[in-house]
């Protein structure tokens, strides 16, 4: 380390990944105005903060599955953080929207855009109701940063019309639900048809189309909105690639061969 130069703490750092879940691969930048306003929380500069979130790119799995590589300075304490972060999606993303609206000065509820007169006074359940909220927040905006806004089956990019779905779903897999890797970012009909098995993507990224659906192939819209995308890759998210092992899941017990 430079002399002069701070050391980062560990709430520093899950910030900045809770950032990096947040943002397509392509805006981890200084110049990103979410880049600079979380330099500006910490007291860093926006040049610090992008090469840790390209440390963390580094440390990405489903990029190096890719050949894709961020920078290779990663610190003993990045991948510590990393690994804990990554291990532990039921927890620490909630941990780090928590941080995030200490630094802001602002209530968790306000940072995510939660109606304080739909929550219950006080409680348990409004704990917990808060909790889920926020999490199904982080997770949307994991999916559609790593997808870029974009279906990954039609190519839709209006995020009105796009979903989080879950590959393995939320009941399946707890210790999952927020994983981005158990995710994908699909148009509203097509979540539908793949969360009741009429469609599903092979370990391949390939769609596959049920036979359910195939039977019906002198339909035209089942024509144009299913068949035509039979066998095609599903466009591939810019980082936490869906899964091998949820797609598997999928495959096997919830698609109708």
């Amino acid at each position: 380390m430079k002399e002069g130069q701070k050391l980062w703490t560990r709430n520093e750092l899950i910030l900045a990944i809770n950032l990096y879940c947040k943002l397509p691969f392509g805006r981890l930048h200084r110049t990103n105005p979410e880049v600079m306003h979380l330099a500006n929380l910490i007291g860093r500069t926006p040049s610090s903060i992008a090469y840790k979130l390209v440390n963390f790119a580094s440390l990405d799995p489903s990029l190096q599955a890719r050949g894709i590589r961020g920078a290779s300075n990663a610190s003993k304490l990045d991948k510590i953080i990393w690994e804990e972060y990554y291990q532990n999606w039921d927890d620490l993303p909630f941990e780090s929207e928590k941080l995030r609206a200490k630094i802001e000065n602002k209530s968790i509820e306000t940072l995510n855009n939660i109606f304080l007169d739909e929550l219950p006074k006080e409680g348990k359940t409004r704990e917990t109701i808060v909790k889920v909220r926020v999490n199904q927040s982080f997770f949307r905006s994991s999916i559609l940063a790593s997808y870029n806004n974009t279906c990954c089956i039609t190519g839709i990019n209006q995020p009105e019309f796009l979903i989080a779905g879950h590959i393995k779903s939320w009941s399946e897999d707890e210790k999952n639900r927020l994983n981005p890797r158990n995710g994908i970012a699909i148009n509203a009909l097509h979540d539908k048809a793949f969360e009741n098995g009429l469609i599903t993507i092979t370990p391949d990224f390939r769609i596959k189309i049920s036979e359910t659906l195939l039977k019906n192939k002198n339909t035209k819209s089942i024509e144009d909105y299913f068949l035509k995308y039979d066998n095609k890759e599903i466009i591939l998210p810019s980082k936490f690639l869906p899964d091998e092992e949820f797609l598997k899941y999928h495959n096997e017990y919830r698609f109708l061969h």
